[in-house]
């Protein structure tokens, strides 16, 4: 089995790939960890500092994906018509959506009856690419323009406030507010990810495409890329200090030093603020462009995750979710306590299940070490098939 040379850009299949690891660990931590189906990893009243860092250094996931997509769209995009462009993005959004809806959905809960409809990362990928198709057909000026202001501005919303289940209410959650739409006793949505903010991360991607097109020059783009990392990063704190604006949630001075930094990072994801957006994908332009050239053993273990990022984002959690069931059945409890529907989290069947932050890393390094098999015979599949129209969307 032989992997033909591709023309994809390395360093953004890397920086993917670290992102992709990053997330098993979250979603380990999600299945593994003592109460992690009720309790807030970030509530400083009950965490503790190894685990609020274990869940802010997973911050990097989601953003980085959106941000990404978007470059790929881009460089997809500059082989293709602008009519083929479009159709790709929408349909290729529309598919995400499906995804989410059914097989994610699925996975994540093992409950056929989808008593409880969650709309998260997936979605929002989907839901944005659609914008996205029709935002390409604008200037690259005003694309950008557009970026900025959405990821800049958006916070200005966060005091419109709505409730209930009117239609005005519920395209609200889509955009801005996180919430549960009850549509029955037996089912609702929980629209987790509201996308407008994603929308202006993915356009803010699809930008900064430009400085990877071909014969673009280098030092041109690193130079770019060492600016607004660093902009970015020193921003947050900027923001963060002045502490009027950019979060939901401004930080306060704790009764411990180590409370106090940790109130100054625990940055509103859902929708991502301001300075959510700036800590994550700053480092990841900073990562971007100290890795341009970078190739070694270490680097070469990323990329297949990076160059398999759907395949591998439902297989893992697959294989987190099954453990996890093998794990509740070896201590003596009830598998079907893992069909994670909308009575178990109101029966509190789950509030003492769990285990320490040591196993939940060990599980981490073992669903990591498992997964990569599988996923390089998957990317070495899709090498060499490029001919496969239907691989560009799995």
């Amino acid at each position: 089995m032989s992997l033909i040379k591709s023309n994809r850009i390395e360093s953004i299949d890397v920086l993917r790939g670290v992102v992709m690891v990053i997330m098993a660990l979250d979603h380990v931590r999600d299945f593994f960890h003592y109460g992690s189906f009720f309790t807030d990893p970030t509530n400083l009243e009950t965490t503790t500092p190894f685990l609020f860092f274990t869940r802010f250094i997973t911050h990097y996931c989601a953003p980085v994906f959106v941000f990404l997509a978007g470059t790929s769209a881009f460089l997809y995009g500059a082989k293709k018509t602008k009519p083929e462009l479009f159709k790709f993005l929408f349909t290729r959004g529309l598919w995400l959506i499906f995804l989410e809806i059914t097989l994610n959905n699925l996975l994540w809960k093992f409950d056929i009856t989808f008593s409880r409809l969650v709309l998260q990362v997936i979605w929002a990928i989907g839901l944005s690419m659609v914008f996205l198709s029709f935002l390409i057909y604008l200037s690259r000026k005003t694309l950008l323009i557009i970026g900025v202001i959405i990821v800049a501005g958006h916070n200005v919303l966060d005091g419109i406030v709505m409730q209930g289940n009117s239609f005005q209410s519920v395209i609200w959650y889509v955009l801005h507010q996180a919430n549960i739409v009850t549509i029955s006793k037996t089912f609702d949505i929980g629209v987790f990810y509201p996308v407008l903010p994603w929308i202006g991360l993915m356009v803010l991607g699809y930008s900064l495409g430009y400085l990877y097109q071909k014969n673009f020059s280098t030092i041109i783009r690193k130079t770019w890329l060492l600016r607004l990392g660093l902009g970015a990063t020193l921003l947050f704190f900027v923001l963060r200090g002045i502490n009027i604006y950019g979060d939901l949630v401004p930080w306060t001075t704790q009764n411990t030093m180590a409370k106090t930094i940790m109130s100054f990072f625990k940055v509103t994801k859902y929708p991502p603020s301001l300075a959510y957006i700036l800590i994550t994908i700053g480092p990841a332009l900073l990562f971007l462009f100290a890795f341009e050239s970078t190739k070694n053993k270490i680097t070469d273990f990323f990329l297949v995750f990076g160059r398999v990022p759907l395949f591998y984002y439902f297989l893992h959690i697959l294989v987190i979710h099954v453990f996890a069931t093998i794990g509740i059945v070896i201590f003596g409890g009830d598998w079907q306590d893992m069909i994670l529907t909308k009575d178990i989290f109101s029966s509190g069947k789950l509030l003492t299940y769990g285990y320490s932050l040591f196993i939940v890393y060990m599980v981490w390094i073992g669903v990591i070490t498992l997964l990569y098999f599988p996923s390089k015979k998957y990317m070495v599949y899709k090498a060499n098939n490029k001919d496969k129209w239907w691989l560009s969307y799995l």
